[in-house]
C-alpha cells in the first residue's frame, strides 16, 4: 500500500508543479482559495484549495473555541473567496443536533466577514470516509486514533465533494 501512496504523493507534487509552471507561463492571476469547515463541538477540521482551486488540501484542526480567531487571521494572510461549512444531516434528511451550534456560528461568521460568502455542503458520511482513507493510508494504529486527523480529513472530503458538485453544475 505504501508504494501506491508514494506514487500518489509524487503525482500530486508533479501536478502542482506543472500547474504553477503553466500559471506562470500564461501569467494567470491567482484565484482566491475556498476554505472548508467540518465544525465540531470540541474540534473543527479545516481544509483549503490551492490557488487554482483544483486540489483540496487539509489545513489543520483547531479547538472550536479558537475557530473564529483562526479564520479571521487566515483570511488576512490568504485570499479566500468562499467558505464552505459541512451541513450535518441525518439519513432522513433532517438536520442533526450539531446544526444547533453551526447555524449561530455561520451567522456570526457572515457578520464578521460580509464580503466572503458562506455556503453549506452536505457532510453525511465524511467521518466514515475519513476513517477509511486514514486506514487505507497505512499509517500506524496510534496515529489512526488521532481525532484531529479525522476532522481535518473530513473537512478535506467536504471540500473535494463541494468542488466536484460545482464542476457538475
Amino acid at each position: 500500500m505504501s508504494v501506491y501512496l508514494h506514487f500518489f504523493a509524487l503525482f500530486v507534487k508533479t501536478f502542482r508543479s506543472n500547474c504553477l509552471t503553466l500559471q506562470n507561463k500564461l501569467h494567470i492571476n491567482r484565484m482566491a482559495r475556498i476554505l472548508a469547515i467540518d465544525y465540531g463541538k470540541k474540534r473543527t477540521g479545516l481544509a483549503v484549495t490551492d490557488e487554482l482551486q483544483i486540489i483540496a488540501n487539509g489545513l489543520t484542526t483547531v479547538a472550536t473555541v479558537d475557530l473564529v480567531d483562526f479564520i479571521l487571521d487566515y483570511v488576512k494572510k490568504e485570499p479566500v473567496e468562499l467558505i464552505v461549512v459541512g451541513l450535518p444531516k441525518q439519513m432522513n434528511n433532517q438536520p442533526s443536533e450539531n446544526m444547533g451550534r453551526i447555524r449561530p456560528f455561520v451567522g456570526h461568521l457572515r457578520k464578521l466577514l460580509p464580503d466572503i460568502p458562506v455556503e453549506y455542503h452536505d457532510e453525511r458520511f465524511t467521518s466514515v470516509l475519513a476513517h477509511q482513507a486514514i486506514l487505507q493510508s497505512g499509517i500506524g494504529k496510534m496515529a489512526r486514533r488521532n481525532k484531529e486527523l479525522v476532522d481535518e480529513v473530513s473537512a478535506t472530503i467536504i471540500l473535494q465533494s463541494y468542488m466536484e458538485s460545482r464542476r457538475m453544475r
